[in-house]
Formats: C-alpha cells, sequence, structure tokens
C-alpha cells in the first residue's frame, strides 16, 4: 500500500495518522521529495478521471492561467500534474487496484478493514 501526496499537507498527515492508529503498514510517496511520473498518474487514471484528481480548491489551480484551466483535457491535465503535483488531491491511497483520494475515515476503514 502506498499513499501519495507531500508531508506538510494536514490531510496527508491525518491520513498517515489514521493508518498507524490502526496498525496499517503503509509506504509514503512524497510528490516533491521522491517526483511523480507519467506512469503513476496513468495508471491512476485506469481507477478515476483527471477531473477526480484535480485539486480545483487548490492555491496552485489558482495559479493556473485562465485560458489553460478552460482549455484543460486528459492530456493537458496530465502534464500540468507532472510540472505541479501539488495542483493533485492528496492523499492519493493505492491499495493493489482499490485507490481513495482525500481522507475519509469511514472510507478507509471499507478499503482496508
Amino acid at each position: 500500500m502506498i499513499i501519495y501526496g507531500i508531508k506538510n499537507c494536514d490531510t496527508v498527515k491525518k491520513a498517515c495518522r489514521w493508518l498507524d492508529a490502526n496498525g496499517i503498514a503503509f509506504e509514503f510517496h512524497d510528490f516533491r521529495r521522491d517526483g511523480l511520473d507519467e506512469n503513476i498518474i496513468t495508471t491512476w487514471l485506469q481507477t478515476v478521471t483527471w477531473h477526480d484528481l484535480l485539486n480545483r480548491k487548490s492555491t496552485t489551480w489558482r495559479q493556473v492561467d485562465p485560458a489553460q484551466r478552460n482549455a484543460l483535457n486528459a492530456d493537458s491535465a496530465i502534464q500540468l500534474m507532472l510540472t505541479s503535483p501539488t495542483i493533485i488531491k492528496r492523499p492519493v491511497l493505492v491499495n493493489g487496484d482499490k485507490m481513495i483520494i482525500g481522507f475519509n475515515e469511514q472510507n478507509y476503514m471499507a478499503l482496508l478493514k
């Protein structure tokens, strides 16, 4: 199981604390430190849509040129996520072929217990 995010994100911290408290082993992949490649994102896109991955409430999203935001499609969204990974909703929990975006205790329990 891998949890993707950035170490200073409060939601990522909350998810990691929950996993630790429930004795669930996981690997942490920091977007900033460990990077992110197209393979990872395209694998995620087999489970969710690029719309689901983009955090339209983030500071990073607000900094994207409005013309670029309006012209987004799957390919340009992938490129945007690669160049600005903090635009991805966090955390992204991957457990085998299952995936959860964000942290919700009930969703984590349903997937992991």
